[in-house]
């Protein structure tokens, strides 16, 4: 399966902050923002990876994250010249896809909960068509709203209804087999000119070839749109981190545990940060693994 993640948008609304900087390359407490999504499509096992993002912003994620070879993936960079639209993506990424499934995560999404790596396979094991998630949330109107079945089915989609059926949201994490390519290529833009990924996923729903994965109670899905958003996912990691003691979205954490890097790998890029915590934190969880191997 290939990964997108789509990073680009004139993120108004996170303005003066976005100024000249894109809303990606935020920081969201200890690691830039767009570590959260990447971080989900690793867990995924997806290693092949296309970043998108505006002309303007490009050279600023290939100096931060380079070919990405440096924790076991391929990422590869490709521009929206202007915000078209999430179906857009496939358009975009057609290449990239050529004849495999994909996984589309949103550049702005925070997704942590316990055994996310294993509903995430699963939902990819099992796809047959779209595969969305969703998550409870108290002002469904402010969202795409689904309805499912007790299966997992899903019944309806409405993009913010003023009466939701429902207070389970769409969250910006979507698979899809390799129709959706096709899919796109004969979308009609919506009256503003996007191209919606609502109407990718209802013409999924129509062919009876869509589900959606509940992420219930112990899971947390962050939007990070507004300032206010963007500052309580940032003290929403911070706490657990704290807390906890382990790293959220720690991308040499995850290669390393998902079979991407060595341990030896994970020190030396923990050993190129020491002037922070989070090197020290890569050189211990690599040192912590290494002992666990050899126990």
């Amino acid at each position: 399966m290939k990964g997108i993640i789509l990073a680009g948008g004139s993120a108004t609304r996170l303005r003066p902050l976005t100024g000249a900087l894109s809303k990606q390359l935020l920081p969201v407490y200890d690691k830039p923002m767009i570590y959260y999504p990447l971080s989900v499509l690793m867990l995924g096992g997806i290693r092949d990876i296309l970043v998108i993002s505006s002309h303007q912003h490009m050279d600023m994620f290939k100096a931060m994250l380079g070919d990405g070879s440096r924790i076991g993936l391929n990422l590869d960079y490709a521009v929206q010249d202007q915000p078209r639209g999430i179906a857009e993506a496939f358009h975009i990424g057609d290449k990239h896809i050529g004849d495999d499934r994909v996984a589309l995560v949103l550049g702005d999404n925070v997704f942590h909960g316990p055994g996310f790596s294993t509903v995430l396979h699963h939902s990819i094991q099992r796809l047959d068509g779209c595969e969305l998630f969703g998550y409870p949330v108290n002002a469904p109107e402010q969202y795409g709203v689904a309805t499912i079945d007790a299966r997992g089915r899903l019944l309806s989609l409405e993009e913010k209804p003023r009466r939701p059926p429902s207070n389970l949201a769409v969250t910006g994490l979507y698979l899809y087999d390799n129709d959706v390519v096709e899919l796109a290529r004969d979308l009609e833009p919506s009256p503003r000119g996007e191209l919606e990924i609502t109407d990718i996923n209802r013409a999924y729903l129509e062919q009876g070839r869509a589900r959606l994965t509940e992420l219930g109670r112990g899971f947390a899905w962050l939007d990070m749109g507004t300032h206010d958003s963007l500052l309580q996912a940032g003290q929403y990691v911070q706490l657990l981190e704290q807390r906890q003691g382990e790293r959220i979205a720690c991308i040499e954490e995850i290669a390393l545990r998902m079979g991407f890097i060595d341990a030896d790998t994970c020190y030396r890029l923990g050993q190129e940060l020491t002037a922070s915590s989070y090197g020290g934190y890569l050189m211990d969880v690599a040192s912590r693994f290494t002992a666990g191997r050899a126990g």
